[in-house]
C-alpha cells in the first residue's frame, strides 16, 4: 500500500477530542475471567475484540442515549498539513477516512440511487461521551446510529497487532472501512429494519447481527477494491497503489476476529448459536465477495444463507 504524498488530508471529516477529558467512566464492561497468571490480559484483549467493528450494538443495547462534545482540531490540522505527515498514524487513518467517504459519495448513488450523507471519525482517548451513551476504549471501534458517527481510540491498533498478530498496515483501512459499512447500512435502512426483525424474532437475533457484520465486512471489500481511484477533492489519487499483500493483510484481521477465533483465543467452546459477528471463514468470505466484485450490491447478506 502506498498513500499520495501530495493528496491532501481533510481533517474535517475527523473529530479530535483526544485529550478533551472523554466521556466519564464509561460503560463498565465486564472483563471476562480466565485461568493462568496472563489471565487478565487475554481476558482485556478478548473484551476490546467482542465489540470489534460491531457497528456499536453492544453499546447501544447498555444505553439509551446520551451526550457528545466537540474536539478541537487544531493540533491534528497542524500536523497533517506538514510536510511529514503521512509518517502520523492519525494523519493517516485521517486519509483512510477521507478515501473511504469518496467511494461512498459516488458508490451510493450509483449503485443504489440514494444520496451519501458523510459521518464523521470521532478520535478520542479512554472515554468519549457518544449519542448511544458513554463508552470506554474496552469497546473498540464502532458506529453510532444515534449520532452517526464511527468512534475509534487510535491505541486499539496496538491491541490488533500486537495480541492478535493483525500487524499489517492495511488492518487499520479494514476497521474504518467495516464501521463506515454501518454507516452505508443506516443511510440505507437496513440496520434499521434489521433492529426491528430482532424484535420481532428474538430467537435469531444474533443471527441478523451476524449478516449485519458480514454486510459490513462485504462493504470494506468492494471499498478496498475500488480505493485506488479515490480522489481528494483537489483530484489527487490518495493510493497511488495497493497490493495483494495489502489485502492479505485486511482478510487476515478479519479472521483473527472472526466468532469462532475469539472464543478459542478465550479457551471457551464454540458455539455458533452465540455468534455475533459471523466465523473468521464467513468473514473472510464476505470481505473478498466485496474485494473480487467492486460492487457493494453483492453484499446481500439478508436474502439467503452465509
Amino acid at each position: 500500500m502506498e498513500l499520495n504524498e501530495n493528496a491532501r488530508i481533510d481533517t474535517s471529516q475527523v473529530d479530535d477530542r483526544r485529550g478533551s477529558g472523554g466521556g466519564g467512566g464509561g460503560l463498565g464492561i465486564p472483563i471476562p475471567t480466565g485461568g493462568g497468571g496472563r489471565g487478565g490480559l487475554i481476558s482485556l484483549v478478548i473484551a476490546v475484540l467482542v465489540a470489534l467493528v460491531g457497528g456499536g450494538f453492544g453499546l447501544n443495547a447498555a444505553t439509551n442515549g446520551g451526550g457528545s462534545e466537540q474536539g478541537d482540531n487544531t493540533s491534528l490540522e497542524q500536523k497533517c498539513a506538514a510536510e511529514n505527515a503521512l509518517d502520523q498514524l492519525d494523519c493517516r487513518n485521517t486519509l483512510y477516512v477521507n478515501s473511504i467517504q469518496a467511494y461512498w459519495q459516488n458508490a451510493l448513488p450509483e449503485r443504489f440511487g440514494e444520496r451519501y450523507a458523510p459521518a464523521d471519525t470521532v478520535f478520542f482517548s479512554q472515554a468519549v461521551s457518544t449519542g448511544c451513551g458513554n463508552a470506554d476504549s474496552g469497546v473498540g471501534p464502532f458506529y453510532c446510529p444515534a449520532d452517526r458517527q464511527v468512534y475509534i481510540d487510535l491505541t486499539f491498533y496496538q491491541v490488533l497487532a500486537e495480541q492478535l498478530g493483525a500487524s499489517g498496515e492495511f488492518a487499520q483501512p479494514y476497521v474504518l472501512a467495516h464501521e463506515y459499512g454501518h454507516h452505508v447500512q443506516t443511510l440505507l435502512g437496513t440496520e434499521a429494519q434489521m433492529r426491528r426483525q430482532q424484535q420481532r424474532d428474538p430467537d435469531n437475533a444474533n443471527a441478523l447481527s451476524v449478516k449485519l457484520e458480514l454486510q459490513a465486512d462485504c462493504y470494506a471489500g468492494a471499498w478496498a477494491k475500488n480505493a485506488t481511484g479515490t480522489a481528494d477533492a483537489g483530484g489527487q489519487r490518495i493510493f497511488t497503489s495497493i497490493t495483494e499483500q495489502d489485502i492479505s493483510q485486511a482478510i487476515d484481521a478479519a479472521e483473527k476476529i472472526g466468532d469462532d477465533a475469539i472464543s478459542e483465543r478465550a479457551n471457551r467452546p464454540v458455539n455458533p448459536d452465540e455468534f455475533t459477528h459471523g466465523s473468521s471463514a464467513q468473514r473472510r468470505e464476505w470481505f473478498t465477495r466485496g474485494y473480487d466484485s467492486g460492487d457493494p450490491k453483492q453484499c446481500d447478506t439478508f436474502s439467503g444463507g452465509v
